[in-house]
């Protein structure tokens, strides 16, 4: 189907849902996903290099029945919402503003004040702040706080990935000071979906801020977020709740609507926030999907009934807010998959792509049931993530269709697909090890049809494109983005963004999930579509937004950062840190060793100097003994002038020699003098 087709076909069906909501809502309830059991492959360890691309990739590249739920209060580790009598949002958030009164928040040049009009007092309107805390202007750890009376609601809790330059960081996350000062008023937090950039920092969260707070998410979502916990040791303490589309929980002053929508994992949910000052629809990440692998398209008619209702502020993903058009079917691939596994022939077929894309697995698991083929898996995140998705019903495999890595040798290579992490080139992830010859299990050769299922990250590009070489080298044929269309994104374009602003009809409107870039691109969206530009804010982390049934005003800031997470240790490497270890990497480190007798300061033994990634010191002899006389001097000269502290002595050897060594080289090593006294 043309493109031109398509988008005349999907303009049809959204003409259809949008006359079909102006009609009385059904009643009907949405069960859900079917939920099924199936053989689990055995689970490893999550490699956090495997994971990173996942995020980064996602993120660049591109119920009928309403239900009331209280919190829950018994400690049980994991726990199914429940449903009550529908109510629209109108209504409740009627219900919520006579519960509960939100705390009045002065703004020096917005604040209500009272006065006579006509004999009586102005009245202060109810208030929501917004405080997005991570997410924006950046990719990655998405963390976003509503604040109203004495409340406190957190939508996701999300991690980010290192840049180039963050040396030894193996994470990054929120920082969670502000949550922390103000833990006694939380009163839950909500999870949209089960990607890293979403769920990531639940642990740190828990360790820091306590195991108390509940966390409600669908069932995928929250399955996956107990592998984290058990990882960390906090499975047993956490208090998980599963909710499904349309739920209603209850939490403080607000209640959170969950919504059906369409991503590249499943059990993706947008959230409605119901407050005392209005109705709020954090969106998620998204996209619109009217023919999904699983879990029917995306709840359009939902959102529709929320805008006919009224939507104070939208919050919706700006991911692909510069791509035109809208997004692609997953179904897509599965098309493409039919034609590459019938041109593989008798070549073993080996497929990279994202470990949570279940639905693109379920494709590959189909393909190879259709052409006969057994189904290995390789990547720890990828096992993992597909043994939760078979125990969970979420993954359909027919029985004895996958097989252990380790039992490849069984099989041809005509009957054999191989689902592997590594569709961004990580160093360390299997198709990686396989193009360096290091896989403990596959070695690739000329038989070989290699499809690698996902488009570079902007600054992966390099990566991809070594793997791809070292593949074809070994005599491999490679499929990948640029020779077929292998991939799809799972977040909206612009068509897709233009309905939900089409649909909700927000009197505000907030940009979110994206660097500035995709922030800005999102705003103009919402301009076009008639939101006032007065009504639309490109805010920060750290940004206090405050709302009410008339205006929205910036009203201050929040402390909101990054924290460093390397190995067992958070927060313990700042920028300080990180500056020297990039100039450890740039220039190299230089150690001067000399030993001095504690009463003349006469120096005993050395000086001795030791050189670690500056140059090799069998080839530059000469430049390494002028720099050890040169130190000589500079000790024998503070011994003349009476210089005996190490601090000064140190400071003198440190000047003396970066200014020769420079002079010398043009370089700048770091120098570390150790002086032991005797």
């Amino acid at each position: 189907m043309n493109d031109n087709n398509q988008n005349n076909s999907e303009m049809k069906i959204i003409d259809a849902i949008l006359s079909d909501t102006a009609k009385p809502a059904s009643g009907r309830t949405r069960t859900g996903s079917r939920r099924g059991r199936g053989r689990a492959l055995r689970p490893n360890p999550p490699s956090v290099s495997e994971n990173q691309a996942e995020v980064q990739g996602e993120a660049k590249a591109a119920a009928a029945e309403s239900a009331e739920q209280q919190p829950a209060k018994a400690p049980a580790r994991r726990q199914t919402a429940r449903r009550a009598k529908p109510r629209t949002a109108a209504a409740e958030t009627a219900a919520v503003s006579s519960e509960t009164a939100a705390k009045p928040v002065r703004n020096a040049k917005n604040a209500s004040q009272k006065g006579r009009r006509g004999g009586k007092t102005a009245k202060k309107l109810p208030t929501v702040r917004i405080i997005p805390l991570g997410g924006l202007n950046e990719i990655g750890k998405n963390i976003t706080a509503y604040e109203c009376g004495n409340d406190i609601l957190i939508v996701d809790c999300g991690m980010g990935f290192p840049d180039a330059d963050m040396l030894g960081v193996d994470i990054v996350i929120p920082d969670f000071s502000w949550l922390e000062k103000n833990v006694e008023r939380i009163r839950g937090m909500v999870i949209t979906h089960g990607h890293e950039d979403h769920i990531g920092s639940i642990p740190y969260f828990l360790k820091r801020l306590g195991t108390d707070i509940p966390i409600y998410s669908a069932a995928l979502t929250i399955g996956l977020i107990e592998g984290k916990l058990k990882e960390h040791g906090l499975l047993s303490k956490a208090k998980l709740n599963v909710v499904k589309s349309r739920d209603v929980v209850k939490l403080g002053c607000m209640s959170v609507e969950f919504i059906h929508v369409n991503h590249s994992i499943p059990d993706a949910m947008a959230v409605a926030i119901t407050t005392p000052a209005g109705l709020i629809i954090q969106t998620g990440d998204f996209k619109v999907d009217y023919t999904p692998i699983e879990g029917g398209p995306i709840d359009i008619a939902r959102f529709a009934e929320l805008g006919q209702q009224g939507v104070l502020c939208l919050l919706a993903d700006s991911t692909n807010a510069e791509r035109a058009g809208f997004s692609e079917s997953e179904r897509q691939v599965g098309f493409a998959f039919e034609n590459l596994f019938a041109q593989a022939g008798d070549r073993r077929i080996i497929i990279a792509t994202f470990s949570s894309n279940i639905h693109r697995i379920q494709q590959i698991i189909n393909m190879a049931a259709r052409t006969g083929r057994k189904v290995a898996v390789s990547g720890r995140s990828m096992v993992n993530v597909v043994a939760k998705a078979i125990e969970l019903g979420y993954l359909n495999a027919p029985k004895d269709i996958l097989i252990d890595i380790d039992n490849i040798g069984r099989y041809p290579s005509n009957r054999l697909v191989i689902c592997t992490t590594g569709s961004q080139g990580e160093p360390l992830s299997a198709l990686s090890r396989m193009a360096a010859g290091e896989h403990r299990k596959v070695s690739v050769t000329a038989n070989d049809y290699i499809i690698i299922s996902a488009t570079p990250i902007p600054g992966n590009e390099k990566h991809v494109t070594r793997v791809i070489n070292d593949l074809l080298k070994l005599g491999a044929e490679v499929i990948y983005k640029s020779m077929y269309e292998v991939h799809v994104s799972g977040h909206a374009c612009q068509g897709d963004l233009k309905m939900m602003l089409s649909v909700t009809k927000p009197k505000f409107f907030i940009p979110v999930h994206g660097e500035y870039k995709h922030l800005r691109a999102h705003s103009q969206i919402a301009r076009d579509m008639g939101v006032a530009p007065d009504h639309i804010l490109i805010a920060d982390i750290g940004q206090v937004i405050e709302l009410d049934a008339e205006n929205m005003r910036q009203a201050g800031t929040v402390e909101a950062g990054r924290v460093f997470v390397d190995g067992y240790g958070v927060g313990d490497v700042g920028s300080i840190v990180l500056r020297d270890r990039q100039h450890l990497a740039q220039d190299g480190l230089i150690i001067v060793v000399v030993t001095i007798e504690s009463e003349s300061g006469a120096v005993v033994a050395g000086p001795d100097i030791v050189s670690r990634g500056f140059v090799y010191v069998r080839e530059s002899e000469a430049l390494m003994e002028e720099a050890r006389l040169l130190v000589k001097r500079v000790l024998d000269d503070c011994q003349d002038k009476h210089i005996r502290e190490w601090s000064a002595l140190k400071i003198s050897i440190k000047d003396q020699l970066s200014s020769f060594i420079y002079k010398k080289t043009k370089r700048g090593p770091m120098i570390l003098p150790i002086i032991m006294e005797i």
